[in-house]
Parts: C-alpha cells; structure tokens; sequence
C-alpha cells in the first residue's frame, strides 16, 4: 500500500472519514496518524514534530485511545521559530519552540472529540502548522444530549 492508502485505511479504521468527521481528514492533508502510547501508570505519551521546511505538525493527527493525562514533547526541528498552542480541559497550554528547540507539555483531555492545537506564530496556522488530537472512547450517558435522531 501507498502512504496515501495507509491514511485512508487508518483514517476508515478510526471512523474519521465518515459523515460529518470528514473535516479531520480534509482539513490536516499533510502529516501522518499517530498514536499515543500508555504506561502502565496510565499516562499516554506521544512525540510531535516540526519537520524542516514543511510548516506541518508529524503526526498531524494524534489519536489516543481515551480520555486522561497526556505528555506531550514537542521538537522544532525546523530553521524557524514556532510555538504549539495546546488543549487541556478548557485551559491552553502554550510553549515557545526556537528552531532546534524541544518543549514538554502535561495535558489532560478527559472527554472524547476532536481537540485541535497549532502555532498562532506569523501566519504558520494560515500556512497549514494545524493539527488534532483524537480522543476515542463514548461519551458518558450524563453527558449525552436528549434529542432525537437527526437527519443526515
């Protein structure tokens, strides 16, 4: 398989390429699909970088398999400086990466959905330095809205 089928495949096996997920895969064409490794503590891990001259996040999508405590490192392999604005449970976290730099982020995203970070620096979010963390797992039943089924 091409790289390109191995996105498809695993954009299909994670469920983000159905209706009204598609944006996932549309919106972070570059970069490739992570996912967060678990210690046995139960915090997941994971590496994002910055590769020279390609103003994009690797993996531009990272996918834990639930909700918790993650830490992050973040690598500025590139000649310019950028920063990561991130997510953490309605707080950001905001850390300045200096070319040749590496950061450390501890965040905790408790609830499914799709939780976007990038580099508000310049124009690097314009020029596509844009990516997501995937959170998977279901909703809780006390957070579910009660409504009927919508159209699609």
């Amino acid at each position: 398989m091409t790289s390109t089928q191995d996105r498809a495949a695993l954009l299909d096996e994670l469920g983000l390429d159905e209706q009204n997920k598609a944006s996932i895969g549309r919106v972070l064409g570059t970069g490739s699909i992570g996912r967060a490794t678990e210690r046995a503590d139960g915090v997941m891990e994971a590496t994002v970088r910055i590769r020279p001259d390609t103003i994009s996040w690797e993996p531009s999508i990272l996918v834990l398999p639930h909700g918790g405590d993650l830490e992050l490192e973040l690598i500025n392999d590139d000649l310019n400086t950028h920063c990561a604005l991130l997510p953490s449970n309605g707080d950001r976290k905001f850390i300045w990466l200096v070319n040749h730099s590496k950061g450390r982020a501890k965040l905790n995203l408790d609830g499914p959905g799709y939780y976007w970070f990038s580099s508000p620096t310049g124009n690097d979010e314009g020029r596509g330095l844009t990516g997501a963390i995937v959170v998977m797992g279901d909703v809780p039943p006390e957070a579910r809205l009660d409504r009927p089924d919508q159209p699609r």
